[in-house]
């Protein structure tokens, strides 16, 4: 209540003809952020629901939790692992280490996004939009842990600049702001996002972790399936997460304790999720059937699948809005992921990729569908 009446109180400073307009669509975040807004809307056709934007991008943050704080964890125990000190590391001790070294990139990635928004807005003198609420997160946890934070400083800016701003803001993108950002790290930083050195952080932080030499190298399970090596780690190991691999990417438990929390919330789709992995599925037993060793389940516990599928496939700006092309979207991205997996040894994770070409055919897919409705209501109607 005492913060409810500060902002009332400050609030006419920030409207028009107050002292301090120019920073209206600041003031405006922040109030938004904090208080669902009494403003509606006085023109057009619009649907209401009982949640707004901001509150559901907050939900997809609060579903990202249990992969990011795994990831955290994930990263410290590498680094112990890999200098064979585990065994006398705590569990507080294995996670700050971890926590230290992935926090850099978080605000990173949200103090240039956000600042970029913020800027924006005013110079347009707009309202300053919510989805990078979830970008911002999202960018940090689908990178590896050595990628530096000047790369990923420009990587953040040309997702909301190229892929978000210039088609209008939150809502219009075509692409997926952090798929666009692992896009381009990927192609314009190759040594950065790919190889042996990147996915277990080697310097100590506060005293804490160990410094391990620079020629060390830990390759994904992926990875090495790629060079016709047999993967070091477990099934157990790579359900878990216990393996080398982008930050937030590596636990199937973490990833599924936030699919449960879209699903049951409502805010992503179950036929899109649902189909990614039947789509995975069907490639994967199709090649294992022509003679691959790897098998076909194997594909959904290795890499960045789960997470694509539940956190990035989903996205409800970029992927398809009707209930049929939700089917073939997903299953497109799914069977896509596994064949850019087999058939590509130069790119051996596939699902950021499968998901970029997704997004370039959603608004294609929905578009036959809803022409196909119309036709055959057309025909029913007995009209032409």
């Amino acid at each position: 209540m005492n913060l409810r009446s500060y902002l009332n109180k400050i609030k006419p400073n920030f409207e028009e003809g107050g002292k301090l307009h120019a920073f209206r669509s600041v003031f405006d975040g922040f109030e938004t952020f904090l208080y669902v807004p009494n403003d509606t809307a006085k023109s057009g056709v619009n649907i209401h629901d009982a949640i707004d934007s901001k509150r559901i991008m907050s939900m997809v943050v609060i579903a990202l939790m249990p992969a990011m704080l795994f990831g955290m964890y994930n990263i410290g125990y590498q680094n112990y692992l890999a200098a064979g000190t585990l065994e006398s590391a705590g569990f507080w001790e294995i996670f700050i280490y971890g926590f230290l070294a992935v926090l850099p990139k978080i605000l990173v990635s949200y103090i240039v996004g956000l600042g970029i928004e913020f800027a924006w807005a005013q110079w347009k003198g707009e309202e300053i939009q919510e989805g990078y609420l979830v970008s911002g997160i999202l960018i940090p946890l689908i990178i590896p842990i050595g990628c530096p934070l000047w790369m990923l400083a420009l990587a953040c800016a040309f997702s909301v600049i190229f892929c978000k701003e210039i088609f209008g803001g939150t809502g219009m993108n075509i692409f997926n702001p952090a798929i666009a950002a692992r896009m381009f790290l990927f192609f314009a930083y190759p040594a950065k996002m790919t190889g042996d050195q990147i996915w277990v952080a080697k310097d100590t932080i506060f005293g804490l972790g160990n410094a391990l030499p620079d020629g060390f190298t830990a390759a994904t399970p992926l990875g090495q399936i790629a060079q016709g090596i047999a993967p070091d780690a477990s099934i157990c190991d790579m359900i878990c997460g216990f393996i080398p691999g982008s930050i937030g990417e590596t636990s199937v438990i973490a990833i599924a304790i936030g699919a449960i929390i879209l699903l049951w919330t409502g805010i992503a789709s179950w036929r899109t999720m649902l189909s990614v992995f039947v789509g995975g599925a069907v490639l994967a037993f199709i090649f294992q059937s022509t003679g691959q060793s790897m098998e076909w389940w194997h594909h959904f516990v290795m890499g960045g699948f789960a997470f694509g599928a539940v956190f990035m496939a989903t996205d409800p700006v970029t992927s398809c809005r009707t209930t049929c092309g939700q089917y073939i979207y997903g299953f497109l991205i799914g069977a896509m992921a596994i064949i850019i997996r087999v058939m590509n040894a130069g790119y051996p994770e596939g699902m950021m990729l499968a998901i970029f070409f997704g997004n370039m055919f959603a608004p294609t897919i929905d578009h036959f569908v809803v022409a196909r409705n119309i036709s055959k209501r057309a025909k029913r109607g007995g009209t032409k």
